[in-house]
């Protein structure tokens, strides 16, 4: 995913940059509504998302989401410490996708940034066979095959290879993982549970996966998995 924070505060955007860049967030930063609007329309897009502060230098959060709107369909989140209802209300019919209030927990502000990309992408229906290499992940078949070895994964191991394929080369958090495969979704603490990683370890060896640095599925220390994909 893709960023641009709109924002001058420097410390904040520095916090962000280390917090969301082990996550999959390639983060830029500018400091007022006119460099947003000119980085917006450089060749060098498309963003997936802005995240704008509403008290800027010079004109408005609200202006630079308005000409923002105007222009552009990219899902934009409200970053501001100011909370009154009458606030949000405004940056949402402007056109803003959602609206954080400072101070904020990184980690949910990264659960609404990937859910307003989500909701802003095309519904398609995911593939039926998922090629990663010379991996082969057949969804409704429910098999894989390796370099054209069919590969003896129990359900748990192939529920858990798929997300990862579906996803490969980005990380995938032990919480988005559990949500997916586990039956109690949400509740999965990786504090206390390490069972995910036991069958992360298992489909690791059946992939050939050995040693203390895998080939195939890394380890993002503190944050989950990622399914390599050849260069």
């Amino acid at each position: 995913m893709r960023a641009l924070l709109v924002d001058d505060d420097h410390e904040l955007a520095r916090l962000l940059g280390d917090y969301l860049g082990p996550h999959g967030v390639a983060l830029d930063h500018v400091e007022d509504g006119a460099s947003a609007v000119a980085r917006l329309a450089a060749p060098a897009g498309p963003y997936d998302i802005v995240l704008l502060d509403v008290m800027l230098p010079g004109e408005s959060g609200f202006d630079v989401c308005r000409r923002i709107r105007a222009a552009h369909d990219v899902p934009v989140v409200m970053l501001t410490a100011r909370g009154e209802d009458a606030d949000r209300v405004t940056g949402l019919d402007l056109g803003a996708d959602d609206y954080v209030t400072k101070p904020f927990n990184p980690r949910e502000l990264l659960a609404r940034m990937r859910a307003v990309v989500r909701r802003a992408q095309p519904r398609a229906e995911p593939p039926e066979k998922v090629r990663v290499g010379d991996l082969v992940v057949d969804v409704p078949g429910q098999r894989a095959t390796l370099d054209g070895r069919e590969l003896q994964l129990t359900s748990f191991e192939l529920r858990v290879l798929v997300v990862l394929a579906r996803r490969a080369g980005e990380t995938v958090t032990r919480e988005e993982l559990a949500a997916a495969v586990l039956p109690r979704g949400g509740a999965y603490d990786p504090s206390v549970d390490r069972s995910l990683d036991v069958h992360v370890s298992h489909l690791r060896h059946k992939m050939g996966d050995r040693g203390k640095e895998p080939r195939r599925i890394r380890t993002v220390r503190g944050v989950g998995y990622v399914l390599v994909k050849p260069s």
